[in-house]
């Protein structure tokens, strides 16, 4: 038998997978909207208290979505499991957007970003930067995506250069603020910015969803997909698009997260036993959500020590990327 999943002892091992990262997931999400909860179960205080903790866990249930689709459609389409969408610059603006701020409107910046407008702002700057890029770099005759790739990097480096000039030159308190927004956490999502991010994380997944097989063409390279009759290059800039968006709306949501999708798509991976978009997609999402609120879970109520969430998240990700070069010896 032939097909992505083609015995039932491998269907039924990706259902197995399937089913108890769900139920993780569930387990996961209700423990942190009740768990350790002050109030009397039933009680109004008790429901006021979880309603706040639902913020949360949509952010978390969001970026999950943003990072696990956005990684694996981008290793997918630049044929590369080691890179990731944060390649192309947009933590770096991220940073560079929040030091600007902070460097000409004192620590009153960061309060000048938050807001439905801001945040609009905010993935606007960077899906342009990115539309912009693959316009140049992907629509002329010789349109090339290492070229897209490397100038990324280094526009990355510049950005990153001139935040780090800017920090320098603040005074402790602004740094000690601006810092605080620079790490990766959930803590920084605005509540006023879900109406925005939900539909455009929604639309933007469920159109790469609807890609899975052109995606799953892609993936034998470019000759091969041209030969099988599809548009490389069309192809490749309309998901770069809405790779952009989905990075786009975690980053800004939250922050950088640099080696959380990495993390999740070698999961997602090894957990589908598969190469079929439509079945790693849903176990790739499950898996980042398990792995973030995972985390946020029992750094909350074992550690107590919620604020180095992102920070182990990324030493994790971070020590996966190292052993999977070392395991391959290239990139």
């Amino acid at each position: 038998m032939s097909g992505p999943l083609p015995t039932a002892k491998v269907r039924r091992r990706y259902w197995i997978v399937l089913t108890g990262l769900a139920a993780l997931a569930a387990l996961f999400a209700a423990g942190l909207i009740a768990w350790d909860n002050p109030m009397p179960v039933g009680t109004d205080g008790f429901w006021r208290i979880a309603q706040l903790r639902v913020k949360n866990v949509v952010v978390m249930a969001i970026v999950a979505l943003c990072q696990a689709i956005a990684t694996v459609s981008f290793q997918t389409v630049t044929n590369n499991r080691i890179i990731t969408p944060s390649i192309m610059g947009f933590e770096s603006l991220y940073i560079a957007v929040q030091t600007s701020a902070v460097y000409f409107l004192g620590a009153a910046g960061i309060i000048s970003l938050t807001g439905l407008p801001q945040f609009a702002m905010q993935v606007a700057l960077m899906v342009g930067l990115a539309v912009a890029l693959y316009g140049w770099l992907l629509s002329g005759r010789y349109g090339n995506l290492h070229v897209m790739l490397l100038i990324g990097i280094v526009i990355g480096g510049g950005l990153g250069s001139v935040s780090t000039f800017m920090q320098r030159l603040l005074t402790p308190s602004e740094f000690d603020v601006l810092t605080a927004r620079l790490f990766g956490s959930v803590s920084n999502a605005d509540a006023g910015d879900l109406p925005l991010a939900v539909p455009l994380c929604l639309v933007a997944g469920t159109l790469l969803w609807a890609r899975a097989k052109r995606l799953n063409v892609m993936a034998l390279g470019r000759d091969a997909t041209t030969g099988l009759g599809l548009n490389h290059r069309a192809e490749l800039i309309k998901v770069l698009v809405l790779v952009a968006v989905l990075v786009a709306v975690s980053t800004a949501l939250v922050g950088p997260m640099t080696f959380f999708g990495f993390l999740v798509a070698t999961l997602a991976y090894q957990l589908a036993d598969t190469h079929d978009h439509r079945y790693v997609f849903p176990v790739a999402v499950l898996t980042g959500f398990v792995v973030l609120a995972g985390a946020y879970f029992v750094m909350n109520h074992v550690f107590y020590a919620q604020g180095v969430v992102s920070i182990i998240i990324e030493l994790v990700g971070g020590s996966v990327f190292l052993v999977v070069i070392l395991r391959k010896g290239r990139l």
